[in-house]
């Protein structure tokens, strides 16, 4: 097995195309495993994973776990709620202390961007990014260009339209900076207020202000959840005007290619990002990002510890 460059997953930004193959290409390898009887191998047997969690989270957090129980690690698992940061503790103590227990990797997630970089320059353990404030989420990109690739056969010279709430998405960042560097079309739309101010492209993604211009011929279309908890405030007038506008339902759908790609990352707020018939219909493969989500996160701890 070939291994990354990268001593740690901070951000695509950071990953070069070639190796971003190269995840791809070992999940695609090591995703058979979710299919067997016994699923475990000792790949990473007598290796310590931490996650490190303080934001909710269900499918990253759960994939990460899997993954590295999947190749046969142990892992701990840490919640903010649970953790001597409530006591006053500063972040940088704990991981300390974390560290001072010997794991090899902590998967971190946290409301401040630029967190797992930080960490980096105060531990030795290798730190990958589950997703920090408004800055990155590169395992989720990953899985989307993995979900992508595995369905239409190449990423290359497609468009990928993203649909929402830009500005705020880690997710659209990610995603953005994996599918360019593929060589794909990546057109952004969503309201005024969720793009970014004053830019006429995102990250290298074409702005289009109509989201009809950004559907159509469409080869994926990934919607986006309206991060609130990350605006302050408001700053689309209601989920019913959002979802007129750019909730995703059938009609929108038919304006892309067929048999297009309808991708989320989910929690879906349905009826509002996009329609219940569209999530659940023909086209969607919502799930399958789950699912592949599980794998690409076993290639990332498989390459990063076969550095090791």
């Amino acid at each position: 097995m070939k291994c990354l460059n990268a001593r740690h997953i901070l951000g695509i930004s950071t990953l070069s195309p070639g190796e971003i193959s190269l995840i791809l290409d070992t999940a695609e390898s090591l995703k058979e495993i979710l299919d067997r009887p016994i699923k475990k191998v000792p790949l990473l047997r007598g290796k310590t994973v931490v996650h490190l969690f303080f934001e909710p989270s269900t499918r990253t957090r759960l994939s990460f776990e899997l993954a590295a129980k999947r190749l046969g690690a142990d892992t701990l698992g840490i919640s903010a709620g649970a953790s001597s940061v409530k006591k006053g503790e500063t972040l940088i103590d704990t991981a300390r202390n974390i560290e001072a227990m010997r794991p090899d990797v902590i998967v971190i997630r946290h409301p401040y961007s630029g967190t797992p970089h930080l960490l980096t320059k105060y531990i030795s353990s290798t730190v990958i990014n589950a997703g920090d404030g408004i800055n990155e989420h590169p395992s989720q990109a990953l899985l989307d260009a993995f979900t992508v690739r595995e369905h239409l056969g190449h990423i290359k010279g497609l468009k990928i339209a993203i649909l929402g709430d830009i500005a705020h998405s880690r997710v659209a960042h990610s995603d953005i900076l994996a599918f360019t560097k593929m060589g794909a079309e990546v057109v952004v739309s969503g309201p005024a207020t969720l793009l970014p101010p004053r830019q006429t492209e995102v990250l290298g993604a074409r702005v289009a202000l109509r989201v009809e211009e950004a559907l159509e011929d469409a080869d994926a279309i990934i919607a986006l959840r309206i991060q609130r908890e990350r605006q302050g405030r408001s700053l689309v007038p209601s989920k019913r005007e959002y979802a007129r506008f750019f909730g995703l339902g059938p009609e929108k759908v038919r304006l892309a290619r067929p048999g297009v790609l309808i991708m989320h990352p989910g929690p879906i707020n349905r009826g509002v990002e996009m329609a219940p018939e569209v999530a659940d219909g023909p086209y969607s493969v919502i799930l399958d990002q789950v699912t592949n989500g599980v794998a690409v996160r076993m290639a990332l701890l498989a390459l990063l510890f076969k550095k090791s």
